[in-house]
């Protein structure tokens, strides 16, 4: 009878774990000269999401207006960083190159749009 309601118990635990646990969704970037793949992001307000990019070229960086963001994506081969993104507020969120790459590095920018979690979970 006693191990019937540990077994219980452990279950009902684990099935309260795998709710509790919500997954981070993960999306890949590419930086090369002059832009960013996907250039548009779209999210919900208040996901958290994980950007991992990677450069196909030289030294880039990822600089996101309005959220203190600001790293250096490492030069093709050298590896690939990963930031965590949360915004609580809905509107759109420039995203561009933080460090001289070329000619076009002033047109090297792409948009998050960040949904009201009202208008829905499709991704």
């Amino acid at each position: 009878m006693m191990r019937m309601a540990m077994a219980a118990f452990a279950v009902a635990l684990t099935t309260f774990q795998a709710i509790a646990i919500e997954e981070r969704r993960t999306i890949r970037v590419t930086a090369e000269r002059f832009s960013f793949t996907p250039s548009r992001i779209e999210i919900t307000a208040g996901e958290e999401v994980e950007l991992v990019v990677r450069s196909d070229d030289t030294t880039h960086g990822l600089r996101i207006a309005g959220t203190g963001i600001d790293r250096t994506v490492l030069k093709r081969g050298a590896g690939e960083i990963r930031v965590i993104v949360k915004i609580d507020e809905p509107g759109r969120y420039t995203f561009e190159c933080s460090r001289v790459c070329g000619a076009g590095h002033n047109f090297m920018r792409g948009e998050l749009h960040v949904r009201a979690a009202a208008e829905g979970t499709a991704r």
